[in-house]
């Protein structure tokens, strides 16, 4: 298979990069200035109250406002902290200055994956079953960004020609 030219590459991971950077800022926004939607669903999915409620995982719910709010906050800033690396490492594509937007687009996708990945899909569907519940399951939409992330971080380790060293 022949290597894809780093130019088509760069943009490829650029474009990527900054499309997954505006979803979650967007994403992380709506939590901020909608605060209260998605903070149903938190408390929801933690209290386990929509599931089929076997007396052998009830043990798991968290019932405590105070936990499932500071539960969300968390969410929210590791959201925006996401995005804003995911910007610098768009930034970074946009400046050619690839070995630190590759890194910054690792940082940023691992922040995802670990979110939508172990904390949406792993914890909150499997640990606090989620996907029993009809009204406030997030499983699909956890899965495209878990998805996305994967596609972004993946175009962005591709290897492309390697020019000769200038000089």
């Amino acid at each position: 298979m022949a290597n894809i030219p780093r130019t088509t590459l760069s943009l490829a991971a650029t474009v990527l990069t900054a499309v997954l950077a505006l979803y979650i800022a967007l994403v992380a926004l709506g939590n901020i200035t909608d605060f209260d939607s998605n903070q149903q669903f938190v408390h929801h999915v933690l209290a386990m109250d929509t599931t089929f409620e076997d007396d052998d995982l009830m043990w798991r719910a968290i019932t405590s406002k105070g936990l499932q709010d500071t539960a969300y906050v968390a969410i929210i800033v590791w959201e925006t902290a996401a995005a804003l690396v995911l910007i610098w490492a768009a930034w970074l594509w946009i400046r050619r200055a690839h070995a630190s937007a590759r890194r910054f687009t690792t940082y940023g996708t691992l922040m995802l994956v670990l979110l939508f990945g172990a904390g949406f899909i792993g914890i909150g569907g499997e640990w606090f079953a989620m996907w029993q519940s009809e009204d406030w399951n997030g499983l699909e939409a956890a899965t495209r960004v878990l998805l996305l992330s994967g596609l972004v971080l993946i175009v962005a380790h591709l290897p492309g020609e390697r020019q000769p060293a200038e000089g």
